[in-house]
């Protein structure tokens, strides 16, 4: 499966999705049928990760062909998204906890040979369960994994090959063309039980032999038999939700567009006439590891992409400036706004450049997106408390469209 990076293809994509979002995802959406047969779900999560396409245009399409509950499987399959992004907005300490248990991870790789071992052999597909390694190397390969795969690879690193957690999350995360770092992180960690306390996910032979339709059929001597979670601190209390900021009309301004945002339309139909536009991409940031060139081309190429669409909107269009703040500052501008960037690579280099233009007294803008505003707050919880503010959070919606 390849994944042009462009909107056009996005657009193209959920179009020919939005017939099979009702029943047919519903029934179907579990079966992995491998590379090039994932024709039951939507395959867009590359380009909603970078916003290339939103999550809000996704289910306005969808909901203007099927009802919310006919509908409803896969508009909370989009809101999975939301939720996660918002529960790590909550507690941002957890992504800085998972940067610490990788480093510690290839800490131990290279001490424990052993486990390098074992290590390098899941990576590159070489153990001794046939599905994991087609798995391992269907990501190397295309960037994408179907979400049941997921499950089943992440549950087999932790549980049958007992390897550490974080290096597992990791390897996707650099492999990934959607690799987000609130879904992923979060999501490996509900496998593993740290997520929800003591809850965890063990990946089943028979569940795997049904759901591949026979493709692969492990035997039980092949996987765990059980799925003990892992230890771990309890989550931090909740915090307070992150607000967006308002630029000053009239005041010369650069704009940044990130990774997290390719859509900056939002903010420009609002009156920004930005002088000057660099894009940045952090995906580089990922993992202390090499992160895979399929993942920082793809990227790259969506951010031209991106600034293509836009082009005679924003200015100067500068690619990947080496130093932002120099960039800012050869501008003239006298603010700086930006798509607000969730937990991640593309916060924390925006969080550094925040600190280098205080000493130049520039501010930081950074607007956050009004479905998000709404939808990150609900997040205290499990997602099942979550849900039942969906058809609210979708009613907004159309207020929203509204009011644009």
């Amino acid at each position: 499966m390849t994944f042009p990076p462009t909107r056009t293809a996005a657009l193209e994509r959920l179009s020919k999705f939005v017939p099979k979002s009702g029943r047919d995802y519903a029934a179907k959406r579990n079966f992995d049928l491998g590379p090039g047969r994932h024709d039951h779900v939507s395959t867009l999560s590359p380009y909603l990760r970078h916003r290339l396409i939103t999550e809000r245009e996704v289910v306005e399409a969808v909901l203007g062909r099927y009802s919310l509950s006919s509908a409803e499987k896969f508009v909370q399959e989009v809101y999975w998204r939301t939720y996660w992004k918002g529960w790590l907005e909550l507690r941002p300490s957890i992504w800085m906890d998972y940067r610490t248990d990788v480093k510690a991870g290839l800490n131990r790789l290279q001490t424990e040979s052993g486990l390098r071992a074992e290590f390098d052999a899941a990576c590159a597909g070489e153990t001794d369960i046939e599905c994991f390694n087609f798995w391992a190397q269907e990501l190397v390969n295309t960037g994408y994994l179907h979400n049941h795969a997921r499950m089943w690879f992440a549950s087999i690193w932790v549980f049958t090959l007992r390897l550490p957690w974080a290096l597992g999350a990791d390897f996707f995360l650099r492999h990934l063309l959607d690799g987000d770092p609130a879904s992923n992180t979060l999501s490996w960690r509900w496998i593993a039980g740290m997520q929800t306390k003591g809850k965890t996910y063990l990946a089943r032979p028979s569940n795997i032999a049904k759901f591949t339709d026979g493709r692969f059929q492990p035997s039980g001597r092949e996987l765990a038999s059980d799925a003990p979670a892992l230890d771990s601190p309890d989550n931090p209390p909740v915090g307070e939700p992150p607000y967006s900021d308002h630029w000053t009309a009239n005041l010369p301004t650069a704009l940044l567009i990130s990774e997290d945002d390719m859509s900056p339309g939002f903010m420009l139909d609002r009156g920004l006439k930005p002088q000057a536009t660099a894009s940045f991409s952090a995906a580089s940031d990922r993992s202390p590891l090499v992160v895979s060139p399929r993942v920082t081309e793809f990227t790259e190429a969506a951010l031209d992409d991106c600034t293509a669409r836009y082009g005679d909107r924003l200015g100067n269009i500068t690619k990947s400036p080496e130093d932002l703040l120099a960039w800012v500052r050869d501008t003239g501008a006298e603010q700086v706004v930006t798509a607000y960037a969730p937990t991640g690579p593309a916060q924390e280099r925006l969080d550094t450049l925040e600190r280098q233009l205080k000493d130049h007294n520039i501010p930081l803008i950074r607007i956050l997106r009004d479905e998000d505003s709404a939808a990150w707050p609900y997040a205290t919880h499990g997602f099942f408390k979550f849900k039942e503010k969906i058809p609210k959070l979708v009613g907004e919606l159309k207020g929203l469209r509204a009011a644009s």
